[in-house]
C-alpha cells in the first residue's frame, strides 16, 4: 500500500490563498453528465475549492484530505461535509455518489486502490472527472522565466509522480470509459507579489529551500522582475485545464 504523502501540509495557508480558481463553467458541465444530483464527492480537497463550487450543484458533498492542515483551511459549509481521510478508503456507503472530482491530486494516489474506491462508491453510470493543470500562460517573456524555474532551477526536487502533471495526465491511468469534455481554463488578473506567492507555494520549493538554505526563487528574481516590470502591474495569466472524465457503468479493455 502506497503511503500518504503530505507535499502541502506545510504550505497550507500559502496554498489556500495563492492558487487560481476553477471556472463555474466546468461544474455545470459535471452536473449536467451526472446521473444525479444528490451527492459528489470531492477526493483530496484541499482547502475545499472544488468541494465550494460542486455544493451549487448538488445536495451534498463529501469533501476528504488526508492532510487536516489542509483541511483546516477550508471554509465551513452546511451541506459539505469535509472528513481527514485517505482517498484509497473512504468511509462512503456503496453506490451512494453521482460524482467523483479530484482537482490537482490524482498523481498523490494509489491509483489500484483509489479506482477500486471509486467502483465501490459510484452509482451505475456515475462519473468520475480528474484534472490538472500545469505553468501559467503569461507572455512569452515571463513563461521563459517561470518554465527555466520549474524545469532546471527545481530540478530534482519535484516528487517522482509529478510526471503525470507534465505530461497533462496524457498517460494517467484511467481504465473507465472516456468522454470528450470541453476545454476549460482558469484565468485570473494577478501581480507580480501574487506570481511570487504562488510560486513559494509549490512543494519543490519548499524542498529545495529546505534542503540548500536558500530560496531559489533567488536565482531567478532580478530576471522575473525585469521582464515583469512595476510589481503592481497586474497582469492576465491563464492556464488550460487537462481534464479526464468517465463513466462507471462499463469498465474500458
Amino acid at each position: 500500500m502506497m503511503s500518504f504523502q503530505d507535499h502541502f501540509s506545510k504550505q497550507a495557508s500559502e496554498y489556500a490563498r495563492y492558487r487560481p480558481h476553477y471556472p463555474s463553467e466546468l461544474f455545470v458541465y459535471l452536473a449536467s453528465i451526472s446521473p444525479g444530483r444528490q451527492l459528489a464527492w470531492d477526493c483530496g480537497t484541499g482547502n475545499g475549492q472544488a468541494a465550494r463550487e460542486l455544493v451549487k450543484h448538488f445536495s451534498q458533498v463529501v469533501a476528504t484530505n488526508a492532510s487536516a492542515d489542509q483541511l483546516a483551511q477550508a471554509v465551513a459549509h452546511a451541506r459539505i461535509d469535509y472528513r481527514i481521510e485517505r482517498a484509497e478508503d473512504v468511509s462512503l456507503e456503496t453506490h451512494s455518489v453521482d460524482l467523483v472530482t479530484v482537482a490537482i491530486a490524482v498523481h498523490w494516489f494509489d491509483l489500484e486502490q483509489f479506482y477500486q474506491a471509486v467502483r465501490r462508491v459510484l452509482v451505475t453510470n456515475g462519473v468520475l472527472a480528474v484534472w490538472t493543470y500545469h505553468l501559467p500562460v503569461i507572455e512569452p517573456s515571463i513563461d521563459r522565466v517561470v518554465t527555466h524555474y520549474y524545469r532546471n532551477v527545481l530540478a530534482g526536487y519535484w516528487p517522482e509522480q509529478m510526471r503525470y502533471v507534465d505530461e497533462r495526465y496524457q498517460t494517467l491511468p484511467f481504465p473507465f470509459d472516456p468522454l470528450q469534455p470541453p476545454e476549460f481554463a482558469m484565468q485570473t488578473d494577478w501581480d507580480l507579489g501574487h506570481i511570487l506567492g504562488f510560486l513559494e507555494s509549490w512543494s519543490a520549493t519548499r524542498r529545495y529551500q529546505q534542503e540548500r538554505g536558500q530560496h531559489p526563487v533567488s536565482v531567478i528574481w532580478p530576471e522575473l522582475t525585469e521582464t515583469w516590470g512595476e510589481p503592481s502591474q497586474r497582469r492576465s495569466i491563464r492556464w488550460p485545464l487537462y481534464l479526464k472524465v468517465g463513466l462507471i457503468g462499463r469498465i474500458a479493455t
